[in-house]
């Protein structure tokens, strides 16, 4: 199938405490609306960085040059990979990033240091049910689904979540690849705000913005806001 990215290749990598099948609705309908197949990673609650670094490079290794998109600590894990492997990355989609830098205090990291402090002390089910209680119900599904597969590693997956330095301002700014943030207008936990840093430095950067209803009807926004910006950036003219 002709490909508009020049790979016929997309990895995906999921959020904090997600998982492959979240990923996969998300981009994998558009994405193969522009002749890319996708590889949704699978996170390894036992080193979930490190999951998703081995699959970037396997995937490298086998294709030359790949699209990359991340949601949030995966758009963190990205955007890191693009910058030390730019020539094997054909284009970039960075969705829900959660923070910039040193993730001490944002609210992210602060929701990941309690769940997991949470599930230490009083187990997967106690947990799970107060989560399901309080979130919108496509989330709280997700999780459900996604928790119970990554137990009983997953305190220690979202300790290391809350741990993981996104890149600083000045280190995206150094990143020249065609790049698409998306990021949801009413996301507390993902602030819109720094989406639009992202963008701001990002010489070869667009945004696209979703609301969580939008995804909570149907995931697939995400990966047509990212192709739809990725396409925008595709026929700019070339800048003087």
């Amino acid at each position: 199938m002709h490909t508009r990215f020049d790979t016929p290749a997309a990895v995906v990598l999921p959020g904090t405490g997600s998982d492959a099948r979240f990923a996969a609705d998300a981009f994998s309908a558009a994405f193969a609306g522009v002749g890319l197949t996708t590889l949704a990673v699978e996170p390894d609650p036992n080193g979930v960085v490190d999951s998703y670094l081995d699959a970037l490079n396997s995937a490298a290794r086998r294709h030359g040059r790949i699209v990359v998109a991340g949601i949030s600590l995966g758009a963190a894990v990205a955007a890191q990979w693009a910058a030390d492997n730019a020539s094997s990355t054909a284009a970039l989609a960075l969705a829900l990033p959660a923070w910039t830098g040193n993730p001490a205090g944002t609210p992210a990291a602060v929701s990941a240091e309690f769940t997991a402090r949470s599930l230490r002390e009083t187990g997967l089910d106690a947990v799970t049910a107060a989560m399901s209680s309080s979130s919108p119900e496509w989330l709280a599904r997700t999780l459900r689904r996604s928790w119970s597969a990554q137990w009983p590693a997953l305190p220690d997956a979202l300790d290391e979540a809350a741990r993981h330095r996104s890149l600083e301002l000045h280190e995206l700014a150094r990143i020249d690849t065609p790049t698409v943030v998306v990021g949801a207008v009413d996301d507390a936990v993902h602030p819109i705000e720094v989406a639009q840093d992202w963008v701001r430095v990002l010489p070869n950067g667009t945004l696209r913005t979703v609301t969580l209803s939008m995804i909570g009807l149907d995931a697939g926004c995400l990966g047509r806001a990212a192709v739809d910006g990725l396409e925008g950036l595709a026929t700019q003219p070339p800048s003087c």
